[in-house]
């Protein structure tokens, strides 16, 4: 599959109800080329009414988390586990994550990072392992299909709890010196 035909087949998707509710598929944005690729679990409702992924408040903590690190937005590729959003952004049901799922491994599949960063525990969860402890295990590196993969605290979470801010902070330094390790070598 190419990315007009997962786009195209994204957006007309009625595998779970979700499709029925949305406004805008959230498909995802960013460097289909690009080495890192940051993965969260759900879009908003900001992000439903653009159709583009961490528009909102959220998105412009993360944004700016990025530039303080030096990692340009437009430089990485960033999706959703789902691609539509969960009515008053309740958490996915597995019934919605399944039926998505395969969207989001054909954008792997096509993008073909070498590192996947999980926004929040349900996408590290989903991701990395079920039992994903955020609190725990966020920064901690793991490897699945060939790739790094690791999990931040969602920049959502940031919003409602400003003291784990240094924490994101420090894994973003830690994803940058992992990416200058595996560009040098």
């Amino acid at each position: 599959m190419d990315w007009q035909a997962l786009q195209e087949g994204c957006r007309t998707c009625r595998r779970c109800a979700l499709g029925d509710t949305r406004t805008n598929v959230v498909f995802g944005a960013g460097d289909r080329g690009a080495t890192l690729l940051f993965v969260g679990e759900a879009p908003g409702e900001a992000e439903d009414l653009s159709g583009m992924p961490f528009v909102g408040r959220a998105g412009q903590l993360l944004n700016s988390f990025l530039d303080e690190v030096g990692i340009a937005r437009e430089k990485v590729y960033i999706a959703n586990i789902l691609k539509c959003r969960p009515p008053e952004n309740r958490d996915p049901s597995p019934t919605e994550e399944e039926a998505c799922r395969p969207w989001l491994e054909e954008q792997i599949r096509l993008i073909d990072p070498k590192v996947i960063v999980c926004l929040g525990r349900i996408a590290a969860a989903r991701l990395i392992k079920p039992d994903f402890r955020i609190t725990k295990e966020h920064g901690t590196w793991f490897e699945r299909n060939g790739r790094l993969i690791t999990a931040v605290y969602h920049p959502a979470y940031l919003l409602r709890d400003p003291r784990k801010r240094p924490d994101l902070q420090s894994d973003l330094e830690g994803i940058c010196a992992k990416l200058q390790q595996l560009e040098q070598g």
